[in-house]
């Protein structure tokens, strides 16, 4: 299994949102500088992560986008599974017919057990988690979004 950089885009951009914007939505083009990801990609990825339900969308000049649940409630897994789709090592090949199927079934067996290991390895960690880890890496946090209004 090789991540994508559309998932490891996914997952920086969910814990971007959790540690930057304290609850409110946050827009594609601040996303985009923090961490170096091409906004149109990011426009791509967070329509994935909207129809996953990990994400809302706000329009207007106040608007962007925010989680849709609490950090806590979303997991790395979650994010990679709305972005690259199941989590696994091996795709169910068929056997050729040369009478090798018995050995295929063992070594299938084995990949399907490492892809329940990996998944759940990427299931044990919230996006809270990588905010602790934010917190204890010492990353500053993006301050407030200041508004200015005009009449």
């Amino acid at each position: 299994m090789k991540l994508s950089n559309k998932g490891r885009y996914g997952v920086r951009a969910i814990f971007d949102i959790a540690f930057h914007s304290g609850g409110k939505a946050t827009q594609i083009k601040d996303i985009s500088r923090r961490q170096a990801i091409p906004p149109r990609f990011l426009e791509q990825i967070f329509q994935d992560l909207k129809r996953a339900g990990l994400v809302t969308s706000k329009r207007g000049p106040r608007g962007g986008y925010a989680l849709a649940m609490d950090s806590e409630d979303i997991r790395v897994g979650d994010v990679v599974r709305a972005l690259e789709g199941p989590i696994v090592l091996a795709g169910g090949v068929a056997g050729n017919g040369n009478g090798d199927e018995t050995s295929r079934v063992v070594t299938e067996d084995v990949f399907s057990e490492l892809s329940k290991s990996i998944e759940a390895c990427f299931d044990a960690i919230t996006i809270q988690d990588l905010c602790d880890r934010g917190d204890a890496h010492g990353v500053r946090r993006a301050p407030p979004r200041r508004y200015v209004y005009s009449i």
